[in-house]
């Protein structure tokens, strides 16, 4: 069972440590928030990447079967949805340069709801897990077997999640200042959109 645990870890850190325009935004989020905010995109995030290893597991091969027409698609869809985010950070940062604290901050439900969206549609992760899950049968030929490797690839992902998230909300606290909160939104954004478009040229 310990090469199950291993396998599930390794396999949600291999998808979740690549940073992309979603763990930017993260980090960007917590940044001009806080921690408890970024924590639960954060878990957001990790939820999908459990879902996604779930589905692998119980039908991996039919599913990325299903996913391929339309897999092209959904990275477009998704990078989209990335610009769009860009394009409302750098004018979050610019309205609010004058002010450090947003008048309504996201709360922690909303940012985990905008989180599993995001990442839901993006069609990467599952096809992932399903081309590890049937590359190594042997290792989730139990319900047991998979139910560890499920919960063992929330926990990878979750950790990492959460630690781009404390980097942010810690990023947040040394950048006080207004021009500070102005350069890293704007950075943030152009990280965000750059990262969008090579996920869609890709």
């Amino acid at each position: 069972m310990s090469e199950v645990v291993l396998s599930g870890l390794v396999t949600g850190w291999a998808i979740a440590i690549p940073i992309g325009a979603v763990g930017a935004f993260l980090v960007a989020l917590a940044s001009r928030t806080s921690f408890r905010v970024g924590a639960a995109g954060a878990l957001g995030i990790a939820t999908v990447d459990g879902t996604y290893a779930a589905l692998a597991v119980i039908a991996g091969a039919a599913i990325a079967a299903v996913l391929e027409p339309v897999s092209h698609a959904l990275t477009i869809a998704s990078g989209i949805v990335l610009l769009v985010i860009a394009g409302l950070t750098a004018a979050h940062a610019i309205g609010t340069a004058g002010r450090v604290r947003e008048a309504r901050p996201m709360r922690p439900g909303a940012a985990y709801a905008l989180f599993l969206g995001i990442t839901a549609v993006n069609p990467t992760t599952v096809v992932y897990f399903a081309a590890v899950v049937l590359g190594n049968q042997h290792l989730v030929s139990g319900a047991a077997e998979g139910t560890v490797f499920v919960v063992a690839a929330f926990v990878a992902s979750a950790s990492w999640q959460l630690v781009l998230a404390g980097g942010g909300a810690a990023l947040g606290r040394v950048a006080t200042g207004h021009r500070a909160h102005l350069v890293t939104g704007l950075v943030s954004a152009a990280v965000i959109a750059l990262l969008a478009l090579h996920t869609m040229l890709a």
